[in-house]
């Protein structure tokens, strides 16, 4: 009888199997005739804060490390990054920011104040790596330079004499301290933050007082790069926007920006969203299961939602949309690895992240009309990273690998998808089964994001463009065993990309995609 009983299960199991591979395919179109906004490069950004290993062993080991170096800056690191086309780097918080005083980290090494981190981890901050080392990276990896100025516990002469620092192109006395510093060449800043959540931990201003210094430090932090500043890359000011939870610093800050006079400006305004599970932060980022996973995906899909409101309050005062929405913090805040000192945000990287890095990048480009810069927290070492470091040793993360999969859409123009998502379902949590994206990039070819985010079973999609037939498709897909699947340093390629193609039949493209997967295909 046990032997018909395990007859009857195989063969059950068969059957269904059967079923899952007849499922009728998914029709998605490729609205190709009908092309929408620029996918701004700079959604594609990153974020390093002098918090736990981010900086100090992520990005600098000093000029005399053993690890191999340019400068003090690893050169492994910097080989990783150039190949994911970084477009800008916030730094120097976060947090940190908003206790930041730029003077420490200028000058001769054995000469810089040594001070305490008091929001992370209550460690030595030896400010070697200051404003000279972070352009001198900048510079290596091919990237714009991000910088937050401390509104939080600073001042606005003290900002006003960092952007001159940086910035003065003629022989002022702080540009002549510069040059002295190994640098006579004036900086290029792209972009200022001025402040940094500064209804929290950059001094838990009320919205109005908040208006008032963001107006007094946008006024004085003047860029001194005169030829940057008469071209189109001329400097660009950020705001501090929603906080996730509330709406009262959008709303006031383009309630002032409606009604500013000539003094002032800011061209965009920063929402900062964590994926939790809850606060304290305490999914796992090891040995966990599909219930952890639904939590985290159900939980990125609201970002969708955030920036649909946050938009909306910023039509009200500005419906040409000049000023440009910055998700400037975003990403998965996980519970600590266990050991490690909590204040250093360490966290391990999973297959699940990456499928979650993909959700919130196609939101992102889904809003490019208004979404034009997005940094995910934080670039090595620290929360939802790219790059994980120990000594020595590197590892890229599935999150990585996402961003190197997404290259094709940095400045390409967003092109509509139909099609039906469908459901996955989890005990009560119920969210899209896929999700798409589509553009053309500037040589003309046609890309497709597609995620399949059931973590039990394959999609198989049709894919149909308007205006044209399809010939080939092809790409790349990231997928593993499980949703926790991991890169170490003993096994870095568990999570890596591979080829996958489709086939064409009257001019329509077939694609299976694997369950827990995201495929990056071009359209030919």
């Amino acid at each position: 009888m046990k032997s018909f009983a395990r007859l009857g299960l195989s063969l059950l199991a068969l059957a269904s199997a059967s079923i899952a591979s007849a499922e009728t395919p998914t029709a998605l179109t490729v609205q190709a005739d009908k092309p929408g906004p620029v996918i701004d490069r700079q959604i594609f950004g990153q974020f390093a804060e002098h918090l736990g290993q981010g900086i100090y062993g992520g990005i600098w080991v000093g000029k005399d490390s053993k690890i191999p170096n340019v400068r003090g800056i690893r050169s492994d690191v910097v080989a990783a990054l150039r190949a994911i086309h970084v477009p800008n780097v916030r730094w120097p918080g976060g947090c940190f920011a908003d206790e930041y005083h730029w003077r420490w980290g200028v000058g001769p090494q054995d000469k810089r104040r040594q001070t305490l981190n008091a929001s992370w981890g209550n460690v030595i901050e030896p400010n070697s790596f200051g404003t000279d080392e972070y352009f001198d990276f900048l510079e290596q990896i091919g990237s714009d330079a991000y910088v937050s100025v401390n509104i939080g516990s600073g001042s606005p002469e003290e900002a006003a004499d960092w952007l001159e620092y940086m910035t003065a192109d003629k022989p002022t006395t702080l540009a002549r301290e510069r040059a002295a510093n190994g640098h006579p060449a004036p900086y290029k800043v792209k972009f200022l933050g001025l402040g940094n959540e500064n209804w929290g931990c950059g001094g838990a201003m009320s919205a109005d007082h908040y208006v008032e210094e963001m107006k007094r430090f946008a006024h004085y932090t003047r860029n001194l790069n005169f030829e940057q500043e008469k071209g189109p890359d001329k400097m660009k000011r950020l705001a501090v926007g929603w906080d996730s939870g509330k709406s009262d610093y959008t709303e006031e800050v383009m309630k002032a920006w409606h009604d500013k006079v000539w003094s002032w400006d800011i061209d965009g305004l920063s929402l900062h969203n964590y994926v939790v599970g809850g606060w304290p932060p305490h999914l796992k980022s090891l040995g966990f299961g599909e219930n952890e996973y639904a939590i985290a995906l159900e939980e990125a899909f609201r970002m969708d939602g955030m920036l649909v409101k946050q938009s909306g309050i910023m039509d009200k005062y500005d419906p040409a949309k000049k000023v440009a929405l910055a998700v400037d913090e975003w990403g998965a805040w996980l519970a600590p690895n266990p050991g490690s000192n909590p204040g250093f945000l360490q966290q391990q990287n999973s297959l699940r992240d990456a499928i979650l890095a993909s959700v919130n990048l196609n939101i992102f480009m889904r809003h490019a009309d208004r979404v034009k810069m997005a940094n995910i927290a934080q670039m090595i070492n620290v929360l939802q990273s790219m790059i994980l470091t120990d000594g020595p040793k590197m590892v890229l993360t599935p999150t990585y690998h996402v961003y190197r999969l997404y290259l094709p859409f940095q400045d390409a123009t967003y092109v509509p998808v139909k099609f039906d998502a469908g459901d996955y379902k989890f005990q009560a949590l119920t969210m899209p089964r896929l999700d798409a994206v589509a553009a053309r990039d500037k040589a003309g070819k046609l890309w497709l994001a597609v995620t399949n985010i059931d973590p039990n079973r394959a999609a198989e999609i049709a894919v149909a463009v308007e205006g044209a037939r399809a010939g080939t498709v092809s790409g790349q897909v990231l997928t593993a065993a499980s949703v926790g699947a991991v890169n170490t340093f003993d096994a870095p390629s568990t999570v890596v990309p591979k080829p996958i193609s489709g086939t064409v039949s009257n001019g329509t493209a077939h694609l299976t995609l694997p369950p827990k997967s995201v495929a990056v295909v071009a359209l030919n």
